[in-house]
This record gives C-alpha cells, structure tokens and sequence, in this order.
C-alpha cells in the first residue's frame, strides 16, 4: 500500500520533524498499545515494524521533495482495511511533521 501526504517543507525540516515524532506512530493505533520500531539505513528513508492486535506490519516512510511517501505491507489478513488504514497514515501523517507544540 502506498500514500503519499504531500507537505509544503524543506527536506531537512520534514526530516527532523519525523525524527522527533517517530515515537507517536504507536499512539494512531487503537488503544494505543502497538509496538513500534524505527530505524533509518539513510537520511531519505525511515524504516518501522509495527505489532498491533496480533497482526504485525512492515513498511517504509520515504521523504521526497513535498511529501511523505509511506509504503506499508499490509499482511492478507489486514487487507480488507486498506482504505481504513491509509485514511489513518493520512491523518497521522500530517502530525508527524507538525511543528512542535502544534
């Protein structure tokens, strides 16, 4: 699945912002409760693995000139909620990159 949340930002400022907000991915999830990991094999690339009521996600977040790419494999279980998810990721995606304090 992919999204894109388009953004009116430098790279280096959208790439700080999703740096310091990573951390918030896990609270787009109901309850709260996923478990997530980050990482970033390069400055343009974000890499997470999600654990969230017993399904598991992988994806990427490539920061390209004006948006936020999101790529998610969603497993077959999950894929009747794509629409669902990808109206999420949108939504989230926009505080990701959110000024701090907004």
């Amino acid at each position: 699945m992919r999204v894109e949340i388009p953004h009116n930002l430098d790279k280096a400022t959208a790439r700080e912002r999703l740096r310091a907000n990573s951390h918030k991915i896990g609270e787009q999830f109901p309850g709260g409760v996923a478990q997530v990991e980050t990482s970033w094999p390069d400055e343009d690339t974000m890499a997470m693995h999600v654990r969230a009521m017993g399904q598991e996600l992988s994806g990427r977040v490539e920061l390209e000139e004006g948006k936020l790419v999101f790529n998610v494999v969603l497993p077959a279980a999950l894929s009747f909620v794509e629409p669902i998810i990808s109206g999420a990721i949108k939504q989230s995606g926009q505080k990701l990159i959110a000024p701090p304090g907004a």
